[in-house]
């Protein structure tokens, strides 16, 4: 398990909170196959990988059922797991190969439209203090660019430059991306006028973000100022997410290619792209059931 853990983080280059997710799910299949009477990968067959997606499902003595979700990345763990026996030579065939992972349900993404956008930014701040230019910035920053929340508040200083920002994704991945006027115009003024201001005279930090003390601004930090501009918006529900979610439904709605979209975003295949274009089509199908002659007459 060990080596293909490492050969997942050096050449995949998965994300730490993937990987120890991956980790979890494995120790729970090796503890699957040795309560089985498996002492190696080599000795497992079909009826085991099926043995232990039916637990994950189910649940046990020792864990709870897991939705769809959550048993579908062990399964694909495990799946991993023995394909990369075979190609290292631990195993001499695959028991994994024909057991898929249980289908899950499609959740669409949440959108607010651009109206709701824009309330959300205006209450950033009840006044036009350094703070309150410091909140519009971060949120201009989550729409304007689709960022995550984690790639915004782990933003330098000199990430920003000529109308783009370098944003740091999941496995180290970076990507530049453009910053639109409204972003790249709430951004200079929080650098010029209100950064100077947060920032104790003296001290000299990279972050981008600041807190009321001077150091990074925390995920904790940032979410916080959604919620609170939120709020004072009268917007529920409201999550960095799902800026990030409004910031590719708006881009397609305006016509924009979905592999352009999926560069910005950061998405490793375009698969995961696709579902904003879902959003879009839900939503005619929406305006036009509504708008169609005789929606609302009773069916006789």
């Amino acid at each position: 398990m060990a080596g293909y853990l490492a050969h997942l983080a050096a050449e995949r280059g998965l994300a730490a909170n993937t990987l120890a997710s991956y980790r979890r799910d494995l120790r729970r299949y090796l503890d699957h196959l040795r309560s089985r009477g498996r002492a190696s990968v080599s000795e497992v067959d079909e009826a085991d990988v099926l043995a232990f997606l039916t637990a994950l499902r189910e649940g046990d003595g020792d864990h709870p059922a897991l939705g769809a979700g959550s048993a579908a990345r062990a399964v694909s763990a495990v799946r991993g797991l023995h394909r990369f026996a075979v190609r290292e030579g631990f195993a001499a065939h695959d028991p994994a190969r024909g057991v898929h992972p249980p289908s899950r349900l499609r959740h669409l993404p949440k959108a607010i439209g651009v109206a709701e956008v824009e309330r959300l930014i205006a209450a950033a701040g009840p006044d036009d203090g350094p703070l309150a230019q410091r909140n519009r910035a971060l949120l201009e920053v989550l729409y304007g660019t689709g960022a995550r929340i984690s790639e915004a508040v782990g933003l330098a200083v000199e990430d920003v430059e000529a109308g783009h920002v370098l944003l740091r994704g999941k496995g180290g991945r970076a990507r530049v991306v453009p910053l639109g006027r409204f972003a790249g115009e709430a951004l200079r003024a929080y650098l010029h006028r209100a950064r100077p201001l947060i920032c104790p005279p003296g001290r000299d930090t990279p972050a981008l973000f600041l807190n009321a003390r001077g150091g990074r601004l925390t995920r904790q930090g940032a979410w916080e100022v959604l919620r609170s501009a939120a709020e004072r918006a009268g917007l529920d529900g409201v999550s960095p997410h799902m800026l990030r979610h409004s910031f590719a439904t708006h881009l397609l709605d305006g016509g924009a290619d979905v592999r352009v979209v999926q560069e910005l975003l950061g998405h490793a295949s375009v698969t995961t792209t696709q579902v904003y274009t879902l959003v879009g089509v839900d939503r005619l199908r929406e305006a036009y059931a509504a708008a169609r002659p005789g929606a609302r007459q009773p069916t006789s």
